[in-house]
């Protein structure tokens, strides 16, 4: 297979991926990016710069900051770049841009104004996570990070509670434990998972279990954290009186009563309220 350097026509935003820990996996066609870009996009400049630096990069391309809370502001900025014949790059600190990361924004604005978009591939903690993870790869979704507050958690954790795919979450090392366990909460302590920790670096290292096992073992742990989460078997449609009786087993291993009732109320389409009736009825 030849490798071949990187061909940028004028006026055309690349989305770059970037190493997530590891230098050695950023690709030859991500330097020849460097090379040739007239600006380049940064969510944090100093991180790519010194990126660059690593990288050999000779040629000094001005760099633009582009993060979250001015990717708006700057969009139409670096869109116009493009439309005047500029060479766009778009980087995040690492991974793809607009997977969890700034570019989203800057991506609508383009197609909005017919501006050419192109891709260069590379690291994603996402799909590495899964791919290590063991977890069926069939069929998959990527639910970024949880909400942190707890009520919005749940309601969270309940609509997805009868997802057949694998869930890929990003979590912070401080907030894994406590989601572990709301995870354990809704799902059971049973669902099978993986925590995937500092994924291309020195420290990497994978923890595989159930959410039970897993909650008991992310106490003080640091670094990034990428969570894989087994989808819910496939169901059959439920009566009344199977319903009950999963809202009972659930309860038995630690999910509670209100949570129980409507996680299997989704799966069944039983009315949450009358599961819950029917639970505190039969445990008088």
């Amino acid at each position: 297979m030849r490798v071949e350097q990187f061909s940028w026509d004028i006026g055309v935003i690349a989305l770059a991926a970037t190493p997530i820990g590891n230098l050695a996996d950023a690709t030859p066609r991500l330097v020849s990016a460097f090379e040739q870009a007239d600006l380049i996009a940064a969510e944090d400049t100093r991180r790519t710069g010194l990126l660059r630096e690593r990288l050999g990069v000779t040629r000094r391309a001005p760099l633009v900051s582009c993060h979250e809370h001015n990717e708006t502001a700057k969009a139409e900025q670096i869109v116009s770049c493009a439309a005047e014949g500029q060479r766009v790059l778009l980087v995040t600190d690492a991974g793809m841009p607009t997977v969890s990361d700034p570019g989203y924004v800057i991506v609508q604005a383009a197609i909005k104004r017919g501006i050419p978009l192109t891709v260069l591939p590379g690291p994603s903690a996402p799909l590495l996570a899964l791919a290590l993870s063991g977890m069926p790869t069939d069929r998959f979704c990527f639910e970024g990070f949880l909400p942190r507050k707890q009520a919005a958690l749940m309601r969270r954790l309940e609509v997805l509670s009868s997802e057949e795919r694998t869930m890929v979450f990003l979590e912070s090392p401080r907030r894994l434990a406590s989601s572990l366990s709301a995870l354990a909460q809704v799902f059971g302590v049973d669902r099978p998972a993986a925590v995937c920790r500092e994924l291309t670096k020195v420290h990497e290292e994978v923890w595989r279990g159930t959410l039970s096992e897993l909650k008991d073992k992310a106490k003080d742990v640091r670094g990034e954290i990428v969570l894989v989460v087994a989808g819910a078997s496939p169901q059959t449609p439920l009566n009344e009186e199977e319903a009950v009786k999963l809202v009972l087993s659930r309860v038995e291993k630690g999910q509670r009563l209100k949570d129980a009732a409507k996680a299997v109320a989704a799966q069944s389409g039983v009315s949450a309220k009358a599961l819950y009736n029917r639970v505190l009825a039969e445990r008088k």
